[in-house]
């Protein structure tokens, strides 16, 4: 198993910079597994980076390597934008969407994004 995890989060716009109070519930949430998983790995000895950056394609990276192709079964979708804080939402965007076991997730579900760090972990 690899000892060092670099989690990449990708978005478009100036989202990036936003303060936190200003993130929408997305990246809060993103954020906050994120945390959790930078602690667990932490503790058996992989150091975890973690990068956020203005970016397309939008998307959640594992050691370079989008959570889609680590996962089998999900697949990149577009959905009409919702989030009132996304700067690509205005004009009426298409935001970046995954769906999985039938259902499509503007935010990546939590368990999906642990599968994913330690799938990325043991890829040579």
């Amino acid at each position: 198993m690899k000892k060092e995890l670099i989690i990449e989060w990708r978005h478009a716009g100036n989202a990036v910079n936003k303060s936190p109070g200003g993130v929408e519930e997305t990246g809060m949430t993103l954020a906050a597994v994120l945390a959790e998983i930078r602690m667990l790995l932490e503790m058996e000895g992989v150091t975890v980076r973690m990068i956020e950056t203005d970016a397309e394609p939008e998307g959640l990276l594992f050691n370079g390597i989008p959570v889609e192709r680590l996962l089998e079964g999900i697949e990149v979708t577009a959905l009409s934008c919702s989030c009132a804080s996304c700067d690509s939402c205005e004009g009426g965007a298409e935001c970046r969407a995954l769906r999985y076991n039938g259902e499509a997730y503007e935010a990546i579900p939590p368990d999906l994004i642990g599968r994913a760090a330690v799938k990325a972990l043991e890829v040579e």
